[in-house]
């Protein structure tokens, strides 16, 4: 099965080497996503603000892979405080409906330029 790279402008470029989105077959994976402007690159300020460019982000991934977020199956939320739970969930719910995705969230230390949280996701087409 061949591998067919998703790439965006309207979500941030990778800082590292990776794809922000493959395709293989009719599963997409989205690479983690931070709260950084596509278009300046610099992180939003605060958890909301960086939570809604998270998923913001995510949306432009996989409106560029051709898919919707109704179509995303697993997102994966890295928290650096976990006090900040059930914030994520009131701004997740903006972004998706029921039936939910399958979720986990998981606590970090850290995350790159510092960000407040991050999200990846696997989405299944067709």
């Amino acid at each position: 099965m061949s591998r067919k790279i998703i790439s965006t402008p309207n979500a941030p470029a990778a800082i590292g080497p990776y794809s922000q989105a493959v395709r293989v077959g009719n599963t997409i994976y989205c690479s983690g996503q931070i709260g950084l402007e596509p278009k300046s690159g610099q992180l939003t300020e605060g958890f909301e603000a960086q939570a809604v460019r998270v998923f913001e982000n995510l949306k432009a991934v996989t409106e560029a892979a051709g898919a919707t977020l109704a179509q995303i199956v697993r997102v994966t939320i890295y928290l650096t405080e976990l006090g900040n739970f059930a914030r994520v969930n009131e701004i997740m719910v903006r972004y998706f409906s029921e039936p939910y995705p399958a979720r986990a969230v998981v606590g970090v230390k850290e995350l790159p330029k510092g960000a407040l949280l991050e999200a990846d996701a696997i989405i299944v087409t067709g």
